[in-house]
């Protein structure tokens, strides 16, 4: 279970009288997420989720993510509200680390996903782009281009381990990818972690975006890419056009997609996959015994890597070039 920080009875009723929420009825661990301890917290007034961030969140950091979920929202995309307390504060401290409650959204994650969900998705992705368009914070990606060959220094000796001759296509690869990385396209607030499970949904229907801890100011279409790894592969390893033409054609659909952004497509999906291969590689390795999250195969993202290196333009992934 994801809760890495445990909170007592007596804890939790110190920091809820911040609140106006009402008796408590109901509070238990949730066990989905990797990076932070996650509560439903259920009251008088309703269902909220209770967050504590944990030692990988740089708690300055924290306004930039609250702030931008309050400024969606304001602008009309589904996602969750911070609570303020009575002092007017939605940041606080709880057992040792930085706390907030947020609003709970209905709906479920697609555990398989069709193509309509893609469509969905694709437009819901290309509103919260335009709708981050005016938000004032900045925060730079710390999870872009320059910060993979750290990650893979951190995990060269032990690569072979997971595959043999890892180390020597990883290093190849980021050598392409420094070389090759696209840095004058349209770039903006992206949500960088647009996984299925951070996305809710009723009967097909989108009904919010969550988990906005690894949003930043990087490349639009690096969001679009990662969704297309996300997204559009089959649990067997095959690319889905079928869904990739859905997520694609819906989001143009709500923002113009460039010329350059559609040619570097090929680019940033095999830089999207580096990415989330490396962090999946190094806590795969770097695994403490006895954690309460199973750490999530690299190998999935390997495969999603090799095809996108084989990938010479848009039509791969159901889109033609104007």
């Amino acid at each position: 279970m994801a809760v890495y920080t445990e909170v007592s009875d007596e804890e939790l009723q110190g920091f809820l009288a911040e609140y106006d929420l009402g008796e408590v009825l109901a509070f238990k661990g949730i066990a989905e997420g990797v990076e932070n301890s996650n509560f439903l917290l259920t009251t008088e007034q309703g269902n909220f989720i209770l967050t504590l961030y944990e030692k990988r969140v740089d708690p300055e950091d924290l306004p930039y993510f609250l702030g931008l979920m309050e400024h969606l929202a304001e602008r009309g995309i589904a996602c969750p509200l911070p609570v303020h307390a009575h002092d007017g504060r939605a940041l606080r401290e709880l057992a040792g680390r930085p706390a907030v409650i947020i609003s709970f959204l209905e709906g479920l994650w697609p555990r398989r996903i069709h193509p309509e969900h893609c469509r969905e998705l694709g437009a819901a992705l290309a509103r919260l782009h335009k709708a981050g368009s005016d938000f004032a914070l900045q925060r730079r990606n710390a999870l872009s281009v320059e910060a993979w060959r750290p990650l893979f220094q951190a995990c060269a000796d032990r690569a072979g381990e997971v595959k043999p001759g890892l180390m020597e296509e990883l290093d190849t690869e980021l050598a392409f990818l420094e070389t090759n990385w696209p840095s004058d396209l349209p770039a903006g607030v992206i949500h960088a972690d647009l996984f299925p499970d951070n996305v809710f949904f009723r009967h097909e229907k989108l009904t919010g975006l969550i988990d906005f801890y690894f949003a930043c100011n990087d490349l639009l279409a690096y969001d679009l890419a990662i969704c297309l790894n996300a997204w559009c592969f089959e649990p067997d390893g095959a690319f889905n056009a079928t869904k990739a033409r859905c997520l694609l054609r819906s989001y143009a659909g709500e923002r113009a997609v460039s010329r350059a952004e559609l040619e570097a497509l090929p680019v940033l999906a095999r830089g999207a996959a580096m990415r989330f291969l490396l962090t999946r590689l190094y806590d795969w390795l770097h695994h403490p015994p006895g954690a309460f999250v199973k750490p999530k195969d690299p190998l999935e993202y390997y495969k999603k890597l090799r095809f996108h290196a084989e990938v010479r333009s848009p039509g791969a992934y159901g889109l033609e070039l104007a």
